[in-house]
């Protein structure tokens, strides 16, 4: 069962010659199979997919060598490389492939190593185009199986995530084993590897504590504290989790300090069955007391593939106010401001959107809720 990646047309756009097409994304997410389906769309047989696990083509791609590389790329059109982080020197060598053979377009994918290990991101200064693939979108879900179908398995999505494997388990035994091994297997082997960390067990505890965090400021002196780890440990931690893909920090948002609280943060997860593997969790919705930060997880992530599919570029904000009035979600984009309040069920207050309003004028604000959140992340 192949779900159709909205990502694809745009891999297509900017898959060019002279320049090195770079596909990040967490480990389990689909890259490989997504490369696969594209290359085999191709009218060309001048296509070679090669991956970084290979020892023969690891070495090649490894050589620094102008010829050790043409032997490969010969008269191809297009280079696809995936698992590129396990290539030694791989920045150097794609530099050589964009400034020798400018006809070539390379696409290379790689998990979180390959940026944070600094492997191409010098190297290939000016030479690359970068594009995320997120787990599975609603979008893709009802493009593929209709908007009907995507409906019906909300209440999955809120509690198993959108991992591409997810869709094709069956039992529930069998999709929290897997997200089981994906927690104790993937989601932490760049940052161990990397740091040269032997055990898990602080980071996990650290995620465990955001996880019951969703959709309220988190306080590192307080999560240091409940760790005994000391504050530049935490902040390290926090910032190896969010290049790897694992979760990602939301600032408050404030153009007036004296009211609006803007040095704090808050995290959300990239997927919400990572986020229930790890406080082991998978029960329906109606036994459940965190529905909201299930929902709120959810939109947040699902607006942000919304906005990568199309391109936009937009900072992402939540608002507060020190006599706690606040905005779950701001979205900015080209010096407009949107505001969105997530809610499972309920209103809004009134008096926080009149505050956002009155204090941004042209601003508007949003309810999500269960009724109406297809028509904001469709």
């Amino acid at each position: 069962m192949y779900i159709n990646r909205l990502l694809e047309s745009r891999l297509r756009k900017f898959l060019k010659g002279g320049k090195i097409l770079v596909l990040y994304g967490p480990r389990q997410v689909g890259k490989t199979t997504l490369i696969k389906h594209l290359a085999s769309s191709f009218k060309t047989s001048r296509l070679k997919l090669v991956s970084g696990d290979e020892i023969i083509y690891r070495h090649t791609l490894a050589s620094q060598s102008k010829e050790e590389l043409a032997k490969l790329v010969g008269n191809l059109d297009i280079l696809i490389i995936d698992e590129a982080q396990r290539i030694e020197n791989v920045g150097l060598n794609l530099k050589i492939l964009a400034d020798n053979f400018p006809k070539l377009m390379v696409l290379v994918t790689g998990s979180a190593s390959l940026d944070l290990a600094g492997k191409i991101s010098e190297p290939l200064t000016g030479r690359k185009q970068t594009l995320f693939l997120y787990p599975v979108s609603f979008e893709e879900i009802s493009k593929t199986f209709g908007r009907l179908e995507a409906e019906s398995r909300l209440s999955d999505l809120l509690i198993w995530g959108s991992y591409p494997k997810v869709f094709q388990l069956d039992t529930k035994e069998e999709k929290e084993s897997y997200l089981s091994e994906v927690v104790g297997s993937y989601l932490f082997k760049d940052i161990l590897e990397l740091e040269g960390i032997k055990k898990a067990g602080k980071i996990v505890d650290l995620l465990r504590l955001l996880a019951f965090q969703i959709g309220t400021e988190v306080a590192i002196s307080e999560l240091a504290s409940n760790l005994s780890l000391d504050h530049r440990t935490v902040t390290r931690y926090l910032e190896l989790l969010e290049q790897s893909f694992v979760i990602y920090q939301v600032r408050g948002f404030s153009r007036n300090l004296r009211k609006e609280i803007a040095k704090t943060s808050r995290y959300y997860f990239l997927d919400n069955g990572v986020r229930n593997a790890l406080i082991e969790n998978f029960n329906a919705l109606n036994l459940r007391n965190d529905i909201g930060q299930l929902w709120e997880n959810f939109i947040y992530i699902e607006r942000k593939k919304y906005l990568h599919h199309r391109g936009t570029r937009a900072n992402i904000y939540f608002w507060r106010t020190y006599d706690q009035k606040e905005i779950d979600l701001i979205e900015e984009k080209e010096g407009k401001l949107s505001g969105f309040e997530i809610k499972w069920k309920g209103k809004i207050k009134k008096t926080s959107r009149e505050e956002f309003i009155r204090s941004y004028p042209n601003s508007r604000v949003d309810i999500i809720n269960k009724d109406n959140y297809e028509g904001y992340i469709l």
